[in-house]
């Protein structure tokens, strides 16, 4: 058998489960108005399908504090059917489904404050600035009464079990932390105290529910919130949960509503799989609970290894079964190669939090039906198609035109595909963004699309393209900024960033002197951009006229790229644009001030160059369309988007044709 310690069954509190696979807890926004829609059902179910042996739910409602409409209801017995409909939908793939029990309190990470948050005491959350109601011991133990009967509710239903949310800043850390935590009753004070009110919820879990039903936890290892819970703190928490003897199994989390909330979902800019020897360390304090390893791990092997080196027992994957719910299977059928692997950009975590709905990057289909070994229907006429353009939102739309019985054929201008994402993988914290061209090239390999690259199509050309249909994914161009005379870029003497990198490569001289990159772009690209070009200059300066960077971040990714920057001390000025560049030969850049006026000037600067928004490279349309061709737009050709948006538009152009 592939990697036979993931593949090998367990029992977790009494109740047998297949495989050493969980699908951590996700919010996914497919819950309305209290009610599972079907792409709820369909998102659960195809995780469970397609390998994972326990599945946790996102939070559910189960206490009158937390009504959210975008919960599960576990506290309505005449929501029953409702439960019973989810928890049929996984456990029939003899899958176990979990409930989680969590309230955020007064964590808060979407824009404005939570007027209605409870706490532990009536103290600012670190990230928003929201001071909660702080509880009363009297509201302390309804809120556990409500809590358990909701729980019992969910067994009703089918449910195997529960995981209580003790992490990540949420309602129970803060009571756990001596930073949130500053009550003089019974529910503060010393660690006896702190954990006084998740004990009390376990024990009245267990007592309402009975066994076999599995209570899981996650725990705080780490918060990075000075004066709370570090690795010393998270074990000894542990070590008093522990001592209860009802906890089925843990895993322990990292970051809060802080400027740490970057720890909670670790990328590419570190390490892989970085907080596993801290949870092997952290389990110690009770060897015989069951441990899920979490946190950064996406392939199969790094799964494995986790479970044979004392660490686990089990490995939660959050992110990776986004992308490919299929991703246990395939590694269980040896075929690794298949699975469309996460990039870890965060896009998901960013659509939930900014009010849409789990997406993904890499995987358009989430949440559809037949997610897991999903094919595309035959197309009723058989087309010759030519796609222009071999970036990420060409290739997408090749692979499912080709899968629908087209021939399909793929001109690139470059010597390999992937396009600008290509480029952006070359960067620091980019690196993972060659799984989606990875996958869409392998794809288009076993459905048969043809590849000529190395091959511009000017107008000519195009016109002369013998192809029924013609998909423009020809990208775009950046902007030149308003500040920069024309020549100047026309000359390649401020080139625009891509064209910079593309000129250094290869190159290991480095300047002296300070690069500086005007920012107008406010995306990922950038930045690992300008932690690359310290390899080539001596200092690096952002300039942008918006009050930050990052604008066009998710808030955890931010985080991590203001972290990584200042780390390698590269200058941020913001409300700044160029004044004018005619200092430039001398080195000088003067800035101006962009509400006042007021200059800023820099010195000993070697170069500049701009990020800014592009310009679609679709001049090929009018041509072809006066010449009566069928032409379709995908991607930045059509209008310059994001990742999640030209796989998204890719996948759908390649759906019809």
């Amino acid at each position: 058998m592939n990697y036979p310690t993931l593949f090998s069954p367990t029992t977790i509190g009494g109740v047998p489960v297949r495989n050493r696979i969980a699908h951590a807890s996700i919010v996914s926004r497919f819950v309305h108005e209290g009610r599972a829609t079907d792409r709820l059902v369909n998102y659960l179910a195809s995780r469970a399908r397609g390998g994972a042996g326990l599945v946790v739910t996102e939070p559910v409602a189960m206490t009158f504090a937390n009504r959210s409409p975008q919960r599960l209801r576990g506290w309505d017995d005449a929501a029953l059917d409702d439960l019973k409909r989810v928890a049929a939908a996984v456990e029939r793939w003899d899958s176990r489904l979990l409930g989680q029990v969590q309230d955020p309190g007064r964590g808060r990470h979407a824009a404005g404050r939570n007027d209605d948050a409870i706490g532990a005491s009536a103290l600012p959350d670190d990230l928003s600035w929201t001071v909660p109601h702080a509880l009363t011991p009297a509201r302390i133990r309804q809120l556990i009464d409500e809590w358990a009967a909701g729980c019992r509710r969910l067994q009703g239903a089918g449910f195997s079990g529960v995981e209580i949310s003790a992490g990540h800043g949420h309602l129970f850390h803060q009571f756990l932390s001596a930073w949130s935590n500053r009550r003089t009753d019974d529910y503060g004070g010393d660690l006896a105290g702190r954990t006084r009110f998740l004990r009390e919820l376990i024990a009245a879990i267990r007592a309402a529910c009975g066994r076999p039903f599995i209570i899981g936890l996650k725990l705080p290892g780490f918060d990075g919130v000075p004066g709370s819970i570090d690795l010393s703190e998270g074990g000894r928490i542990a070590a008093a949960i522990a001592g209860t003897g009802e906890v089925d199994y843990w895993t322990f989390v990292w970051g809060a509503h802080a400027r740490s909330l970057w720890l909670h979902m670790p990328g590419p800019a570190g390490p892989r799989a970085p907080y596993l020897d801290r949870i092997r360390e952290l389990r110690q304090a009770d060897p015989a609970i069951p441990t899920g390893a979490i946190g950064y791990i996406t392939d199969p092997n790094e799964a494995e290894r986790a479970l044979t080196d004392g660490t686990a027992d089990l490995v939660f994957l959050g992110r990776p079964l986004i992308t490919d719910p299929a991703w246990g299977e395939k590694a269980r059928t040896g075929r690794e190669g298949q699975i469309r692997y996460c990039v870890s950009c965060n896009t998901c975590w960013r659509t939930i939090v900014e009010g849409s709905r789990l997406e993904c990057d890499n995987n358009p289909r989430v949440g559809e039906p037949d997610e897991v070994g999903w094919q595309p229907a035959p197309a009723a006429v058989k087309k010759d198609v030519a796609v222009i353009g071999s970036g990420i939102a060409g290739l997408e739309a090749a692979w499912v035109a080709a899968a629908r019985g087209h021939r399909v054929t793929v001109y690139g201008a470059a010597d390999e595909p992937g396009g600008k994402t290509r480029l952006h993988a070359e960067l620091p914290g980019g690196e993972h963004l060659s799984s989606i061209y990875d996958y869409q090239q392998l794809a288009c390999r076993k459905y048969g699309v043809r590849f000529r690259m190395g091959v511009p199509v000017d107008e000519s050309a195009a016109a002369s393209l013998d192809a029924d249909v013609i998909i423009l994914a020809t990208g775009s161009t950046p902007s030149v900024p308003a500040c920069i005379p024309p020549e100047y870029a026309a000359e390649g003497f401020v080139p625009d960033l891509r064209s910079l990198l593309v000129s250094l490569r290869g190159r290991t001289t480095k300047e002296q002197g300070r690069l500086v990159l005007l920012d107008q772009d406010h995306t990922e690209m950038t930045y690992g951009a300008a932690l690359k070009l310290l390899d080539h200059f001596a200092r690096v300066t952002i300039v942008t006229p918006r009050e930050r960077i990052a604008s066009d971040v998710a808030l955890l990714n931010r985080q991590s790229i203001y972290q990584q920057l200042f780390d390698r001390r590269v200058e941020i000025l913001t409300n700044l644009e160029p004044r004018s560049l005619d200092g430039l030969e001398d080195g000088r850049l003067t800035l101006s001030n962009v509400y006042n006026g007021d200059a800023t000037e820099i010195d000993d600067v070697a170069a500049v160059t701009y990020a800014t928004p592009r310009v679609p490279n679709d001049r090929l349309r009018a041509i072809l369309e006066a010449a009566g061709r069928e032409v379709h737009l995908a991607g930045d050709c059509h209008a310059p988007r994001s990742v999640l948006a030209a796989t998204r538009q890719g996948h759908a152009v390649g759906m019809a044709v």
